[in-house]
């Protein structure tokens, strides 16, 4: 049976969710290099400055504030969706019902992030570090959960192997961040931030992939009965 929101198909709320942090994080470092508050650079190989950087100062804290506090919101809804779109499609997997709340936990790790984002002390260094890698990692683990349930599926099996090597792509940045952290310290100061942002990017890539996989399912819903 299928689920509906007012018959309006929902695939623009995962793009919407993908496309945010996107804009958001090279809009407010574009703004930060024109306000001199970081130098003008390549952030993904050149590793010059790191994503809450290009927030925490001028015009560039109140755009990364006004878009990512939505963005949370956002997020823990795509995640709620995402298990009733599973449900919808017929996937079976134990992992399902833990999605949304993951997404929930996700979404409450980026709010305390973004809100600690521009404020001093070592409570508030705590708070970020704590929120950044709760939301990278719990975002990646809900991934592998969606993924996972797709791979059985008679339909949406392809769909599901592609989103894997996606993930496999992802896990194996992180792993080599890991390894040059551990390896070789020194350097790894020097490319911590260019991690960064290549792990923003195929974290919200994957979400990109799953708005075409909404909406090539046709995918509605709809928070009441009736």
């Amino acid at each position: 049976m299928s689920v509906k929101l007012g018959g309006v198909q929902l695939w623009w709320l995962a793009l919407i969710t993908a496309v945010i942090p996107l804009l958001t994080i090279h809009l407010t470092f574009l703004v930060s290099i024109l306000e001199g508050h970081v130098a003008a650079c390549i952030p993904y190989w050149e590793s010059c400055t790191s994503i809450s950087r290009t927030g925490r100062h001028g015009t560039a804290y109140f755009i990364f504030k006004g878009a990512m506090l939505p963005e949370a919101l956002l997020g823990v809804m795509f995640w709620c969706l995402n298990a009733r779109w599973l449900e919808q499609l017929g996937c079976r997997n134990r992992g399902i019902p833990w999605v949304p709340w993951l997404g929930l936990v996700t979404g409450l790790a980026l709010a305390a992030y973004v809100l600690t984002l521009g404020h001093g002390g070592e409570g508030f260094a705590q708070v970020r570090r704590t929120g950044v890698t709760m939301y990278f990692s719990l975002t990646f683990i809900n991934q592998l959960l969606l993924t996972g349930a797709l791979l059985n599926h008679q339909v949406w099996g392809r769909a599901g192997r592609r989103l894997l090597g996606l993930c496999l792509v992802t896990l194996t940045v992180g792993l080599l961040s890991v390894l040059v952290s551990v390896i070789a310290p020194g350097h790894y100061q020097r490319m911590d931030d260019g991690f960064e942002w290549v792990l923003a990017v195929l974290v919200n890539a994957h979400a990109l992939w799953v708005a075409l996989l909404w909406k090539q399912s046709r995918f509605q819903a709809r928070l009441w009965v009736g």
